[in-house]
């Protein structure tokens, strides 16, 4: 799982002390995505901020959880990219979906639930392994 900044190039948590910054992606290109509403970002005082003032609040909160997570070992289980995600989110302030305080379970649901393929090819490319063994169980079985 990544995140991309306002430009769109993705930053990926990949392994100890290891941010992306340059748009590839650890396990290849992107399968899904989820747009997040920049209007949910929180703004203060004046609610007539421009679209670079929420890019410059999205951009800033990214470099904070990259730097955070520049510092940090990956663990598949309890640290990982879906927490670097989730890091980011939560320096930004953005409160979407119902979610304000992030983490990733409510990640990996929200994407699976709500985020959209990128192509056809995609999603046979996300669940065509998980359906070809379960094909080839069911032939052992009988």
């Amino acid at each position: 799982m990544g995140i991309s900044d306002s430009k769109g190039i993705a930053c990926d948590f990949q392994g100890h002390y290891n941010v992306c910054e340059d748009g590839y992606m650890m396990v290849g290109d992107p399968t899904r995505y989820l747009k997040m509403p920049l209007n949910s970002l929180p703004i203060t005082a004046d609610e007539n901020h421009d679209e670079e003032e929420k890019q410059r609040l999205w951009d800033k909160g990214l470099r904070q959880a990259n730097e955070i997570y520049k510092k940090r070992l990956h663990n598949i289980c309890c640290d990982n990219c879906h927490s670097h995600v989730a890091c980011a989110l939560n320096a930004m302030g953005l409160e979407a979906f119902g979610i304000k305080k992030w983490d990733m379970v409510k990640l990996c649901f929200l994407v699976f639930f709500k985020a959209r393929f990128t192509s056809v090819g995609s999603m046979v490319q996300q669940f065509g392994p998980f359906l070809f063994l379960m094909f080839i169980c069911i032939l052992l079985s009988r």
